[in-house]
């Protein structure tokens, strides 16, 4: 699993990139360095414990609030997915 070597315009990547970094730091440890940021996180080990971290995770570091109707299997299958996430919060700060 290798990353893009493009860069969108808006700064996705970035955040994907530090999502994949929070992963790793804390759910997934034996995630390769080199995860692609639209590689399934379920494959790679993620289960219902791991959303319910990654919650808490967002939340803390993104200063978000993930609602019951943003739990779905969806936004938390990729990086990219929980970029789009954090990224569609109003009380987001700016990352």
């Amino acid at each position: 699993m290798h990353t893009s070597t493009s860069q969108p315009a808006d700064g996705t990547r970035d955040l994907e990139q530090i999502i994949l970094d929070v992963i790793r730091e804390n759910l997934l440890q034996d995630l390769p360095a080199d995860c692609a940021t639209n590689a399934d996180l379920f494959a790679a080990g993620l289960d219902s414990m791991g959303i319910m971290q990654m919650v808490l995770l967002l939340e803390e570091r993104f200063s978000c609030t993930v609602q019951p109707a943003d739990l779905t299997r969806l936004n938390f299958s990729t990086a990219i997915a929980l970029a789009t996430l954090v990224r569609s919060k109003d009380d987001a700060s700016s990352v």
